[in-house]
């Protein structure tokens, strides 16, 4: 149970009205997606965007991603970017019951996704999920999403110009960022990245590198010197049978290189290939 006076986990059973809703520093994160603006990609097709957004609830520092999917590795890599920029690590992260989140619910209670567990720990945090159909309880977030949307989406009221590229975008969330941590909030009278310098001290420390899913989805090397990838095999180079890769499925998708990536720091491309579907999507099969 937790303490008065002290955010707490809502996805254990106790009716939300019961917790208090004041948090400490260092203890709280939240975050959310947002459709994003169309913007072309690297091939020059014109796709949808989301945008991953993060709060902390003592400092009411925001951070906005531009993302192309929702997939657990990119998930896991908006993470790694966003307790970078907060320079430390918050206790928990709340969020709602995204499958890359929750893979079940059994008696009412989350059955957290074993992968999202393994990256929370590696990072020295916990992930909890809200009670469904409550948004209140990540409220921050949530009001980041919309006034994300509000100011980063082009639409008829805003009358915001069509992004060249997705280079654009990037750095349209970032100056949105800078914006809104810039300036006084309304509610603690603080200006959010004066508050994070004070918060920054309550948590925890930032591992050195990313957890292996931030880069891509992990697979192992049979003894026939291939990988298994959406129910299709794919070969690798003579020797890395047992080694376990890191598959990054879409090339389009990949982010702007992180800081942490330095001259990529022992990361090899050892293959490429062209990823096999039917016209349906479904993956071909082996």
């Amino acid at each position: 149970m937790g303490r008065p006076g002290i955010a707490a986990p809502t996805d254990l059973g106790v009716p939300p009205t019961q917790w208090g809703r004041i948090t400490e520093p260092g203890w709280w994160m939240q975050f959310d997606w947002g459709n994003g603006p169309k913007v072309p990609g690297p091939s020059g097709v014109v796709r949808s965007t989301l945008l991953f957004c993060a709060w902390l609830a003592w400092s009411r520092f925001r951070v906005v991603i531009p993302v192309w999917d929702q997939t657990l590795p990119t998930l896991i890599a908006c993470l790694d970017a966003t307790v970078r920029r907060f320079g430390g690590v918050p206790t928990y992260a709340l969020t709602d019951n995204p499958r890359t989140v929750s893979i079940d619910h059994i008696a009412g209670i989350p059955v957290r996704h074993p992968q999202i567990v393994e990256a929370a720990r590696h990072y020295g945090m916990a992930v909890h999920t809200c009670v469904p159909f409550d948004p209140e309880s990540k409220g921050g977030s949530e009001a980041t999403v919309k006034i994300a949307k509000a100011d980063l989406v082009p639409t008829d009221a805003n009358l915001l110009p069509a992004y060249a590229s997705f280079g654009d975008l990037e750095t349209a969330c970032e100056r949105f960022c800078r914006t809104v941590n810039g300036r006084r909030h309304r509610e603690s009278a603080r200006i959010p990245a004066e508050a994070l310098a004070d918060e920054r001290a309550r948590m925890h420390t930032l591992p050195t590198s990313p957890h292996t899913l931030a880069l891509g989805m992990t697979r192992s090397v049979g003894t026939d010197q291939t990988i298994r990838f959406g129910s299709v095999r794919y070969s690798t180079p003579p020797g890395l049978v047992g080694a376990d890769l890191v598959v990054v499925a879409d090339l389009d998708s990949l982010p702007r290189t992180p800081d942490w990536a330095g001259d990529r720091r022992g990361l090899t491309e050892i293959a490429r290939h062209r990823l096999l579907w039917f016209p349906t999507g479904s993956p071909a099969p082996a």
